[in-house]
């Protein structure tokens, strides 16, 4: 019984990570859900846990391919993404809470108003960015309510 209330509660911190992107939620949920099955037992345990570690590892997987995808086809080169990185970094410790998305998009917009020199196109890329973080969002979120909806079944039916 304790187990299973610890594990709602790190399920829900690792839903919080998932949409405010400060911590790897994807990781907690999982993390959360691969205890409960070693220390829960049964067919119904590790049957959670692979549908769990499959929702999440496809996600994530999935993040990366598409949101690569989207921010290529709409011209934002590599360089941009690691600019807009290292500024989102300085954005989680300069402004809290939302510091990181504020500097990853402005360190993609001012990067690429540098690179290509307008501001049109520095604006395109930065809305493709934030798109892009956006997208990236709503499949970590994904992952993690699959594995959240599974070990709630699991639990009833065990």
């Amino acid at each position: 019984m304790l187990i299973d209330i610890l594990t709602a509660l790190a399920i829900l911190i690792g839903l919080v990570g998932a949409l405010t992107q400060i911590y790897p939620g994807p990781l907690v949920v999982l993390g959360a859900v691969a205890l409960w099955a070693i220390l829960t037992g049964g067919a119904a345990a590790w049957t959670v846990l692979a549908i769990s570690a499959a929702a999440i590892i496809l996600t994530g997987a999935g993040k990366y391919v598409l949101v690569g995808r989207r921010l290529s086809s709409a011209g934002v080169p590599g360089i941009s993404l690691i600019v807009g990185g290292l500024a989102g970094i300085a954005g989680f410790f300069l402004i809290p809470v939302v510091g990181l998305p504020v500097g990853f998009t402005l360190g993609v917009y001012l990067w690429e108003w540098l690179r290509r020199g307008q501001e049109a196109p520095a604006r395109a890329a930065a809305w493709a960015a934030i798109k892009a973080q956006g997208l990236a969002i709503v499949l970590e979120l994904a992952g993690c309510l699959i594995a959240a909806v599974a070990w709630g079944v699991g639990l009833l039916a065990g």
